[in-house]
């Protein structure tokens, strides 16, 4: 959700999917990449959603289904569905991500706001096995150390950007 643009539509939204058995899923306003102008004060925080919504409609938290999941979930009180919020910038959850993307490049990213991924063409287009593959792909995956999000200042402001749409966001 963005201040300004979409965020009107909240409680709207929320209703009409209401007792549909669709869960709609509201975002934080993400800079991810460089053609967004993103700007802090555009973001939509979550607990902002959550509080316009259960306004109207009354909303009780829901467990996580497994660790990892991207959506904080909350529930109608009267049984009415839920909805989630990736908060990724108001509550980043880097420490507990299990995403990781593929771009049509052949590259693997391990953060959606990296700034480089790992070549996997000369694997997929060479005689390597399945094993060899799943190995370096876990290898990948243990080195990570991406924490854009919790780190997310002055400091990020000036790091290159990959847009959303090159790998998969």
């Amino acid at each position: 959700m963005r201040r300004g643009v979409n965020d009107h539509t909240v409680v709207d939204l929320a209703r009409h999917f209401k007792g549909s058995g669709h869960a709609v899923r509201f975002i934080e306003y993400m800079d991810v990449g460089t053609s967004n102008g993103w700007k802090l004060d555009d973001v939509v925080g979550g607990s902002e959603v959550v509080r316009m919504i259960s306004a109207e409609m009354p909303l009780e938290p829901v467990e996580a289904g497994y660790r990892g999941e991207v959506a904080r979930r909350w529930r109608y009180a009267d049984g009415g569905g839920e909805i989630g919020v990736i908060t990724s910038v108001t509550q980043p959850f880097c420490g507990d991500c299990t995403r990781a993307r593929l771009s049509a490049e052949g590259s693997i990213f391990t953060c959606l706001f990296a700034t480089k991924g790992t070549d996997l063409r000369p694997l997929l287009r060479g005689d390597a096995g399945d094993a060899e593959i799943e190995a370096v792909i876990e290898g990948v995956w243990r080195r990570r150390d991406d924490r854009y999000s919790e780190l997310r200042s002055r400091g990020t402001k000036d790091l290159p950007r990959i847009e959303m749409s090159y790998i998969g966001g």
